[in-house]
């Protein structure tokens, strides 16, 4: 009987919640796992790395609250490498920093489960620096103490030694919240000064962060009165002082502020990363889910001919994408639009073309279908156009161009509708007293009406339910779209890219301060 093949385990540190923060090494294994086991102290962005076929499981795990007792999470990891599977175990973090990465490792060694370590960014020392403070300087801090503070200070047995703290330059405590009143205490019993510098940073080195300053006499009622809850990291020492000079994430334009996304999950990345870029906390509930036509038949037979064709005119980056894919997918390649004209509609559609190697003659730099027919002008009269877009798709542009002597063939190359999960999401994001955003951003005026739909419909009247909310909009047609449901579009950029709309939305913010 064949034996069957062991699989492999990978205790990957994910860093401290800011998604940059994974190392290579734990990318690569994300996107290698079969299996990913994670917590609740994990990003869930980086949950988008592994493939969307790996089996992903909960086991989240916050302060004294388990979703799982440790040894059903072992149990759980030790069987899935039982099948064969490569399993990565993801914690928040280190690891092997009050990760109980030893004990996981310990567990596995004892079944003799094959393993390795993927050490990650430690929240004791990211958090404080994205908090504006240097845990080591020439002049103020020569040793550093990192400390669980999970461990009750009242406790007989402790393994804690106060007194050698006391004595450390700077002390980074972890999971401490429960216990500050303690820990100052007993700092202060062993001789530190009440006037020592403490910082608290909770959820840090994600937009959410929150930093409370004080000193080790009055830092409990501080945190207190600021509602200050774990996740959070205290830094005592003369250090802290740094926070003021050195204070460069909490500065950011647009920390703080909640920005929603709706974009389909495909074309999430680039407006994502500008806005986390600028600080904003991303709200991400797409409006479109991209599906194939009904049929590939229409299709298909354009793809055998297209040297027939004078013009491709694309009107989105999900038409760019959806077309070159089939074109791909029916073995065949760009040499196939070898002397076929392309133009697009805005210089995101013609960045997702030339990332296939392939030339733009044309750019409506209006990103509109009028634009793009007033670009073309006479010079498709009597051409033969291929316009592969969404079912969607407007009709102005269909008409326009035959208006001007055009031989059009409008041809379905994807469909789109509202995400199953997205209706709900966003109804209970508007319900929310402390999660409604900031600003709703909008890419097409499809998602305009999609957004309308699922919070009630019709005309809105101006100034009740969306009264604190800024509303940006990506062009001119977005925007009308937006205003006709009797709404205020406060944000949109002279050109139709998502770099120029986040610029845009940073520079209304600046003003408003």
């Amino acid at each position: 009987m064949r034996k069957k093949k062991m699989g492999f385990v990978s205790l990957v540190g994910a860093g401290p919640g800011d998604q940059g923060l994974i190392t290579v090494k734990g990318y690569q294994r994300l996107q290698e796992a079969e299996v990913v086991v994670y917590d609740n102290l994990v990003n869930p962005i980086l949950l988008t790395t592994a493939s969307f076929r790996a089996e992903k499981i909960f086991v989240g795990k916050m302060g004294s609250r388990h979703i799982l007792e440790q040894s059903e999470i072992d149990k759980i990891v030790i069987e899935k490498a039982r099948q064969g599977k490569k399993v990565v175990r993801l914690k928040g973090g280190d690891p092997y920093i009050f990760g109980r990465g030893g004990e996981e490792a310990s567990a596995l060694k004892s079944q003799d489960i094959p393993f390795e370590i993927v050490p990650g960014v430690t929240s004791s020392v990211a958090v404080p620096a994205y908090a504006g403070i240097p845990l080591t300087h020439r002049d103020y801090a020569a040793t550093v103490a990192f400390v669980t503070g999970h461990e009750n200070p009242q406790k007989p047995e402790s393994l804690i030694d106060w007194m050698a703290l006391s004595k450390m330059n700077t002390l980074v405590f972890l999971m401490g919240v429960t216990y500050l009143k303690e820990v100052t205490r007993r700092l202060i019993e062993c001789g530190r000064s009440p006037t020592t510098p403490v910082a608290i940073i909770q959820q840090g080195t994600v937009p959410t962060q929150k930093t409370v300053v004080g000193s080790l006499g009055d830092i409990a009622q501080r945190a207190e009165e600021e509602d200050i809850r774990p996740p959070s990291i205290i830094v005592i020492g003369e250090v802290v002082r740094f926070r003021d000079a050195l204070n460069w994430f909490e500065t950011r334009p647009l920390f703080g502020k909640r920005v929603l996304v709706m974009r389909s999950r495909r074309q999430l990345g680039e407006l994502t990363t500008l806005f986390h870029e600028a600080g904003a906390q991303i709200v991400e509930i797409p409006m479109l889910e991209i599906l194939p036509p009904r049929s590939y038949r229409a299709l298909d037979q354009v793809l055998k001919r297209l040297g027939q064709y004078d013009w491709i005119l694309f009107t989105s980056v999900n038409g760019v994408q959806a077309f070159m894919d089939r074109l791909q997918g029916q073995k065949r390649d760009i040499r196939d639009l070898k002397g076929v004209k392309i133009a697009t509609i805005g210089l995101s559609t013609r960045q997702a073309v030339e990332g296939y190697h392939l030339r733009v003659a044309l750019v409506a730099r209006e990103s509109t279908a009028e634009g793009l027919v007033k670009i073309l002008g006479r010079q498709v009269k009597g051409k033969k156009v291929l316009i592969p877009r969404a079912a969607e798709g407007r009709e102005i542009l269909v008409a326009g161009l035959r208006k001007q002597g055009a031989r059009v063939s409008d041809i379905e190359v994807y469909r789109s509708r509202l995400p199953k999960k997205s209706k709900e999401r966003l109804q209970d994001l508007f319900r929310s007293d402390t999660e409604v955003p900031h600003w709703v951003v909008f890419t097409s005026s499809l998602m305009v009406h999609r957004f309308m739909k699922v919070l009630g419909g019709g005309r809105a009247k101006e100034g009740a339910r969306f009264k604190d909310i800024h509303f940006a909009a990506i062009g001119p047609v977005t925007r009308k779209t937006v205003v006709n449901y009797g709404l205020k579009v406060h944000v949109v950029p002279s050109r139709a890219t998502l770099k120029a709309l986040v610029q845009e939305i940073v520079v209304f913010e600046k003003k408003s301060v």
